[in-house]
């Protein structure tokens, strides 16, 4: 997976308690604290845990789909990444194990001009990520990112493809990142005020979809307010509980690796024991030892 996806854990069923728990990494967080804030993974919901180098889960969702394939289970795997990581050798060692293997798996490439400060143009030649699925010989799309229905029809599509056809599927979706790139980025730097407002304004997808589904009579301006109300109080609850969660214990820094710990790290542990033993007050008083 890729660290920007939690609508997809969201929708598959994962609570706002569970991210809450792996952002302060407590014991009940399912990584046991070892990763990241945001680098979700879930077992139950079938979602491999984020892993933080561009691209690298590209070979990884080619491989899961295709022990499905040779499973035969009636599934596929998904991954998703933007445009930069497009120019990583993960991506094209991916596309092409995939359509030589034939893996039902399904590329989705969120496009949305920027990677951190260099734009498309600086990127690549190409006219986009679609025509490198192409030219690796697996079927591919072009979709409007910032229109949720449009997106919804090719990802269903691409699934019916890829677990009927057993092929893998690229799905390229055109938008932009209105925010920075993260709070060390001003993206104003290196980009004119004018163009982010005119994409936060006239091309934002939530207000393209409120728009339908109001259109429809299914919101309406009162729903939005009590959604936005009991989310807020429900995402507070979430934080404090999971504040308050103590961390794991001190011996899980050293499971889950090997069927058995090597010496190497009983070592360590050792080592590690004794020196928060000497010095207390340098370490969190929160973690079991």
């Amino acid at each position: 997976m890729q660290y920007r996806e939690p609508g997809v854990l969201l929708w598959r069923g994962f609570t706002l308690q569970e991210f809450a728990n792996q952002c302060f990494g407590n014991k009940l967080d399912y990584g046991k604290g070892r990763q990241m804030p945001i680098h979700y993974g879930s077992n139950r919901l079938n979602y491999f845990t984020v892993s933080s180098p561009i691209a690298t889960q590209l070979p990884h969702a080619v491989g899961a789909a295709y022990s499905l394939k040779m499973d035969k289970k009636d599934a596929c795997a998904i991954t998703y990444f933007g445009d930069g990581g497009t120019s990583e050798g993960d991506f094209h060692a991916a596309l092409n194990f995939a359509a030589v293997m034939e893996a039902p798996v399904i590329f989705f490439c969120r496009n949305n001009g920027w990677a951190i400060s260099t734009p498309t143009s600086e990127q690549f030649r190409s006219d986009g990520a679609v025509i490198r699925g192409q030219a690796y010989g697996m079927r591919s799309i072009r979709v409007d990112g910032n229109d949720a229905l449009a997106v919804y029809s090719a990802v269903h599509t691409a699934r019916e493809m890829a677990i009927k056809e057993g092929r893998p599927i690229l799905v390229e979706a055109l938008t932009y990142r209105v925010g920075h790139h993260s709070t060390s980025d001003d993206s104003t730097k290196y980009r004119p005020v004018d163009e982010i407002e005119h994409w936060r304004t006239a091309r934002d997808p939530i207000s393209r979809y409120r728009k339908w589904v109001q259109g429809n009579g299914w919101w309406c301006d009162e729903d939005e307010s009590e959604l936005r109300n009991n989310v807020r109080q429900e995402l507070l609850k979430a934080i404090q509980v999971a504040e308050r969660m103590p961390k794991p214990p001190l011996a899980e820094l050293f499971t889950d690796v090997y069927d058995e710990v090597p010496s190497n790290l009983r070592e360590q542990e050792r080592l590690l024991r004794d020196t928060i033993k000497k010095h207390p007050a340098d370490y969190p008083a929160d973690v079991h030892i």
